[in-house]
């Protein structure tokens, strides 16, 4: 490892299928549960956790609980002391405290940091869960005229991408088949046991309604109940836990090559009107990427072996292919068409399913994302695995795009 790199020990996830309401449990017995998964997998101690760091969006929102930095330490007590911070940007909430660990370890002040990301959103029904969602928009500046905002607003993006260079929504919904196929593969995945057929993915207004716009049911992610957590630790922590008494060193490890960070103003149509000489559609989420290729030394797409990107819906996913480069500015169903996404492709993209098929609790969605990497490049992924894959990209977003997070992961040789 070089002196700049943070490397990622281990981590865990829940099972995104659970509802913890139905259980009988609430969002601490999560905390406790995924906390523990993590320190397990990493061989880390709580006494070797210097910082903790914790996303989420909504949490007293949609539970009544708030001050969530605290609540490790709540219900694993040998982690009191240690100091701990919430973060909250929306669905880029996992992310961003991912980046708040880095910036701590990088620094020198800590050692070995907790990331978790953690939301309980199946406490409500889901037409309560979209309208308590809306919070992350401009509330009373968009949206009025929808019934559900974040489909509104994912329908629009793909509705800019029809105006300037044309959009075919059956290519829309080949991602979702496609993401829901691979969730198939994932133990994890919220919709690994669902009966779908092919009209599912079809514009059949019985099997796959319409929601918002021009998108559908299944074009949509998943109200989730769910958590997960990395262990990162700077390369002073890394170098002890190497040392040939240790356990740790046959520990398979990746490190966090590279990283970018963005972020613009609440409203998606100041968003798509703008005034820019860029071809690409969003020219911030773009740049966030770059970013994170400089960083890493990354200089195109097929430097990575798999992405692991935001399908908060599938506009969010076609909207990745070409900033990440992967087609040209409005060509993203140039990669749909010849299977370059697909887990066994140029380029693989959600290889375990994505937001649609996994699950989107949106504070532990960019942790996930981390989490899902690193199993990635460590030969980890089980069913889902990328094979030969040393180097994935990841992108995470809150809002229309108005937070954007975007890491290189890579294994540590």
């Amino acid at each position: 490892m070089t002196p700049a790199t943070v490397a990622v020990l281990g981590g865990y996830q829940s099972d995104f299928a659970r509802n913890l309401t139905r259980e009988g449990r609430d969002v601490g017995d999560l905390v406790a549960e995924t906390v523990a998964g993590a320190l397990t997998d990493a061989k880390v101690d709580a006494a070797d956790i210097g910082v903790i760091h914790v996303g989420n969006a909504f949490g007293q929102l949609f539970t009544g609980q708030g001050h969530l930095g605290a609540l490790p330490a709540t219900v694993l007590p040998e982690l009191a002391g240690i100091p701990a911070s919430r973060h909250e940007a929306a669905c880029a909430s996992g992310g961003i405290a991912v980046l708040a660990a880095m910036a701590d370890l990088e620094s020198g002040r800590y050692d070995c940091a907790l990331v978790l990301g953690v939301e309980l959103e199946r406490a409500v029904n889901g037409h309560e869960a979209a309208h308590l969602m809306a919070a992350a928009s401009w509330v009373g500046h968009e949206g009025d005229e929808a019934t559900y905002i974040w489909p509104w607003t994912f329908s629009a993006v793909a509705d800019e991408y029809d105006r300037r260079y044309g959009l075919d929504d059956a290519h829309l919904r080949a991602i979702g088949e496609l993401n829901l196929l691979n969730a198939r593969a994932n133990p994890l995945a919220q919709t690994r046991g669902w009966a779908l057929q092919d009209k599912h993915f079809a514009a059949d207004d019985e099997a796959n309604p319409i929601v918002e716009g021009r998108l559908r049911r299944h074009d949509c992610s998943q109200v989730t109940d769910g958590a997960a957590a990395v262990i990162l630790a700077s390369p002073r922590f890394f170098e002890r836990a190497s040392q040939p008494d240790s356990e740790r060193r046959t520990r398979p490890l990746s490190r966090i090559e590279g990283w970018g960070h963005g972020t613009v103003g609440l409203p998606l149509a100041a968003k798509l009107g703008g005034e820019s000489d860029s071809p690409y559609l969003l020219p911030h989420v773009r740049q966030t990427i770059l970013d994170a290729w400089s960083r890493a030394g990354v200089a195109g797409p097929m430097d990575l072996d798999l992405i692991e990107t935001h399908d908060c819906f599938t506009p969010s996913e076609y909207l990745a292919i070409d900033h990440f480069g992967i087609t040209a500015p409005g060509e993203s169903w140039r990669a749909v068409e010849d299977g370059t996404i697909t887990r066994t492709g140029a380029l693989p993209i959600n290889p375990g399913g994505g937001l649609i098929g996994i699950g989107h609790p949106v504070g532990a969605t960019g942790v996930r994302m981390l989490l899902d990497a690193h199993r990635q490049v460590t030969g980890a992924a089980g069913d889902a695995q990328v094979s030969g894959a040393n180097r994935a990209g990841t992108l995470n977003i809150g809002g229309s795009t108005a937070t954007v997070v975007s890491l290189v992961v890579g294994a540590v040789e």
